[in-house]
């Protein structure tokens, strides 16, 4: 997304975003965790009856989400395997990444795979599953995103045209924004993609952070808990631009700066071919990278679906954890046929046009999702009262000092916010203009 979306302009709005509507959605969703000790459809009700209906779009996001998140890494893991086993040249070839995605079983085995990983982690539970490969996998990751990008920063290539570009080239075009042929409605555009990031970055507004708030023990400093959640994840995000955006620029110029599936399975590839003997071992660490993040948001959703379904269906984890794992992996088979047998291309509200994957990424990251953060603002601005999330997080004794700013912030910006983004999401606001 910054690739496409004026680089540094990008980054700049997803920052903000971040310090305003990232800390103030994480810390409503975790608190609203911790103080009803409740997953998201249950939460919801506990605050209001009437909200009921609130916890059940929570549901409903991670639901949609999981349809998909194993299809992409099955991917990951198809391209881990293929420079694992082979001299990685093959991945570099034009045709190569649609070739996979539409054949009819490959992509299947390698999400069933994927998934497979994921259900192991969640059928063993918090402390024996998540927590404990979460130690072992996040500080890899770290390493591994460091690594590549201080990499990244030190490439040199001089292209068919004479010109030299360089790594420290491409982290300007990475930082510096660029606001050639800017518009209001572009403007809306790069908020809406920041905003899309910034949803599924944090794991707001998906039930996911309800889900582990209540996980939270009362002595927990809860402000000091989500302020470290934002410097991280906003720490790694950056770093990850940092270790993509200027390899693929030294490379690939400005013309390899797609979004997506195209950037990380077609213009990286490309990247990785033309590094030589240093190539295969980027690709292959980098992938390792690429499947630890995935495993671990796969994980979180999967973990969301069956925490859910123990309270709703007083169920115990292993059951629902088979019961999850059966309709995940259903769901995921129809994704993966959406690129061959069910083939089918649907242009959605937003402008774009998509398949059956992109229609579930539309219904969840930038229908749902916005929808959710609206309801939740009002909710809890102007029917519970700030104060209700403000007490959790003092529960204790803690000075909560933006305080003041959340007051603000939940019951006057993120209304308003949230409604433009919605109605551009949706195509009223063209409607509207």
């Amino acid at each position: 997304l910054c690739a496409k979306d004026g680089g540094g302009l990008f980054l700049v709005v997803y920052l903000v975003l971040v310090l305003t509507f990232g800390f103030v959605l994480l810390t409503t969703d975790v608190a609203i965790g911790r103080r009803t000790k409740l997953n998201a459809l249950n939460a919801y009700a506990a605050l209001g009856e009437k909200w009921r209906f609130l916890g059940f779009l929570t549901f409903l996001v991670p639901a949609l989400i999981m349809t998909y998140y194993s299809v992409i890494g099955g991917w990951i893991l198809k391209y881990l395997t293929a420079y694992l086993t082979t001299d990685g040249s093959a991945p570099a070839q034009d045709g190569y990444f649609t070739g996979f995605i539409t054949a009819p079983v490959a992509p299947i085995v390698f999400t069933l795979v994927f998934l497979a990983f994921t259900a192991f982690v969640v059928y063993c539970g918090v402390e024996k599953g998540i927590e404990r490969y979460s130690r072992i996998l996040m500080p890899g990751l770290l390493l591994l995103i460091v690594g590549i990008a201080i990499f990244s920063l030190t490439l040199s290539y001089q292209g068919e045209d004479g010109i030299t570009r360089t790594g420290l080239h491409g982290l300007g075009v990475y930082l510096l924004p660029n606001l050639e042929g800017l518009t209001v409605q572009r403007f809306l555009q790069v908020l809406l993609d920041a905003m899309s990031q910034l949803f599924f970055s944090l794991s707001v507004s998906m039930g996911i952070m309800i889900t582990y708030g209540s996980y939270v023990k009362n002595d927990i400093d809860l402000n000091k808990a989500t302020n470290q959640i934002e410097i991280f994840d906003t720490g790694v995000a950056i770093l990850a631009g940092m270790m993509i955006i200027p390899a693929v620029f030294v490379f690939l110029g400005n013309d390899g700066m797609a979004s997506g599936p195209s950037l990380i399975f077609i213009s990286l590839p490309k990247v990785f071919d033309a590094m030589g003997v240093f190539g295969r071992p980027v690709a292959i660490a980098f992938f390792l990278m690429m499947g630890f993040a995935a495993l671990t948001s796969c994980v979180s959703v999967m973990e969301t679906l069956v925490a859910n379904g123990m309270e709703l269906y007083h169920k115990p984890r292993k059951k629902m954890c088979g019961v999850v794992g059966i309709y995940s992996f259903i769901t995921a088979v129809l994704i993966c046929l959406g690129y061959n047998k069910l083939y089918f291309e649907l242009k959605l509200p937003n402008g774009s046009v998509g398949q059956l994957l992109d229609v579930m990424d539309y219904i969840s990251n930038s229908f749902l999702m916005p929808f959710i953060s609206l309801l939740t603002s009002i909710l809890i601005g102007w029917v519970i009262g700030p104060d209700w999330i403000i007490g959790e997080v003092e529960r204790n004794g803690e000075k909560f000092k933006r305080a003041g700013m959340y007051r603000f912030m939940i019951r006057y910006v993120v209304p308003v916010v949230m409604l433009v983004l919605f109605l551009v999401s949706t195509g009223f606001a063209d409607l509207i203009a």
